[in-house]
């Protein structure tokens, strides 16, 4: 366990304490879970905020919230094999717990936290960042930024104009290998913007994507 962790317990019952659930009595890890919850929201914001620093402050909300989001957790809890490691009460043990995403990733914070608590902020921070390590290079930064759609949105609100209008226009294909054909409607620019994708929801994306493009070149030309 300790060595899938990257770390060693100089007192081992804390580590106990952030492996023991709340069906299995107290003490158990739920205040732990509290404390290691606000240290992995400040060292991966740390993390992020010196890596890109061009990037807006929505942007590294976005990215924050994917890093430390319950499935990502859990996720890196699944490649510790912590689930074989929690205290359960019978019935937890009995319904799954030990595979639960909530109870995984909760018990990935309190150990943060029992980290933090045997041997510093430096320490804490150090490890947790050899965790997320690769998921830190993995991301990212443009496609984190808002999307077609949002942008789009945003553009035409912001200025007292109309909500652009999406039309599914054609399917084509089997069930397994599908694609869509959007149209995006912007009456104010008399724009009609085409595009297409695997779900309507990157067609969609596709057809703000050339509607902001066509706006932006409208304004340029006039």
């Amino acid at each position: 366990m300790t060595e899938a962790l990257g770390y060693r317990f100089s007192d081992p019952e804390l580590l106990q304490r952030a492996l023991t659930h709340r069906s299995a009595g107290s003490p158990h890890n739920e205040r732990f879970e509290f404390l290691g919850d606000s240290l992995l929201n400040l060292i991966v914001a740390e993390a992020l905020f010196q890596r890109w620093k061009s990037v807006d402050e929505g942007a590294l909300t976005r990215a924050r919230a994917q890093l430390v989001r319950g499935s990502t957790l859990a996720q890196i809890a699944r490649e510790f094999d912590l689930g074989k490691h929690l205290v359960l009460g019978p019935g937890e043990m009995k319904s799954g717990g030990h595979r639960r995403d909530s109870i995984l990733a909760d018990a990935l914070e309190a150990i943060i936290a029992a980290i933090h608590l045997d041997a510093g902020f430096e320490t804490c921070r150090s490890v947790v960042l050899e965790w997320f390590g690769q998921r830190l290079d993995e991301l990212p930064v443009a496609r984190l930024g808002k999307d077609a759609k949002t942008r789009l949105q945003e553009w035409l609100q912001g200025r007292g104009y109309k909500r652009p209008d999406y039309s599914l226009t054609a399917t084509d294909g089997e069930d397994h290998n599908r694609s869509f054909q959007v149209t995006c409607s912007v009456n104010e620019f008399n724009i009609l913007a085409e595009g297409a994708g695997s779900s309507r929801r990157a067609a969609e994306q596709q057809a703000a994507k050339r509607a902001l493009a066509q706006i932006e070149a409208s304004r340029h030309d006039g």
